[in-house]
């Protein structure tokens, strides 16, 4: 499944964005049922108009995505097109019967498409190779908005090592990370074509950002719901291997734990697996007997 099995408006330059962006808020949205319906009837016919109602009604999403990522300088056409590709993988591996929206499924694939142009474009000779130095690449303008949102130019020594600290890097990283991305930010309200139109105006709608995070909130509390029940199948040991595992933003290694349960890092590693298809299985289950999932 590629860009050329689908009818989509064209995203050539930026010279043509505007007019792009107009044809895109002209999709519908759709409700739950409809996409639920389209998109069983993708996965089990391979009816491609159903997977292109999919994508054509979550293009407005990847536009709203792309303009996150303003800040790094690169063309906001191609950051949109490469955020396509990512909805249409999305679209692609979607299981509607897991019960949550595409939309908050499609955000991650979305994301990380774009993410990995960014990192084509600049080279990892720019931003370095290691995973701290990414992490410091897509989250110093966030932070640097959390503890100094008017700051101009070189950071205060305190913001460096702040920042330093949150990200597990040096302070002449975030030094020479800040300068190198300093000068590049485009402003939301620069105007695009001839009639003065601002780039926020064609962010997503009102409408759409309205019913998104309602989708994502409804969804999220219903996820925690479920995690906090089913988590209560599993045994002491297995709980403690999960969540220093998977359910922590800095996972624990595999060679600490082992060192832990005095037990081989294969065995940690089965035990994860073996702890995770459980939960799974329980979530799912309990999502299906409180009627979270949709019907057949």
């Amino acid at each position: 499944m590629n860009k050329s099995n689908y009818n989509l408006p064209a995203l050539s330059d930026e010279g043509g964005l505007s007019l792009y962006l107009a044809q895109i808020k002209k999709f519908p949205m759709l409700d739950a049922e409809e996409e639920f319906m389209l998109a069983k009837n993708w996965k089990t016919n391979g009816h491609i108009k159903s997977a292109e109602k999919l994508v054509t009604s979550h293009l407005r999403l990847v536009a709203k995505i792309a303009m996150g990522y303003k800040g790094y300088g690169l063309p906001l056409s191609e950051m949109i097109s490469e955020g396509n590709v990512g909805l249409m993988q999305a679209v692609k591996k979607f299981e509607p019967d897991k019960g949550f929206r595409l939309a908050t499924y499609a955000m991650w694939w979305i994301k990380a498409s774009i993410q990995e142009y960014i990192l084509r474009s600049w080279s990892l000779v720019k931003i370095g190779t290691t995973t701290a130095q990414k992490k410091l690449f897509f989250n110093l303008k966030k932070i640097k908005n959390q503890i100094a949102p008017r700051a101009e130019g070189d950071l205060k020594d305190e913001h460096v090592k702040d920042i330093s600290n949150r990200l597990n890097v040096s302070e002449e990283e975030v030094v020479s990370m800040n300068r190198r991305l300093s000068g590049k930010e485009q402003s939301l309200n620069a105007p695009i074509g001839e009639d003065g139109d601002e780039w926020q105006d064609w962010v997503v709608d009102k409408e759409m950002d309205h019913e998104l995070k309602l989708a994502q909130n409804e969804e999220i509390e219903q996820r925690k719901d479920l995690l906090q029940d089913s988590i209560k199948i599993l045994n002491e040991r297995e709980k403690e291997i999960l969540k220093s595992r998977r359910l922590t933003d800095d996972p624990i290694t595999l060679e600490d734990l082992s060192k832990k349960f005095k037990i081989s890092r294969e065995r940690i590693r089965q035990i994860e697996n073996k702890a995770f298809e459980k939960l799974q299985k329980h979530m799912l289950n309990s999502a299906k007997s409180k009627n979270l999932l949709t019907a057949n």
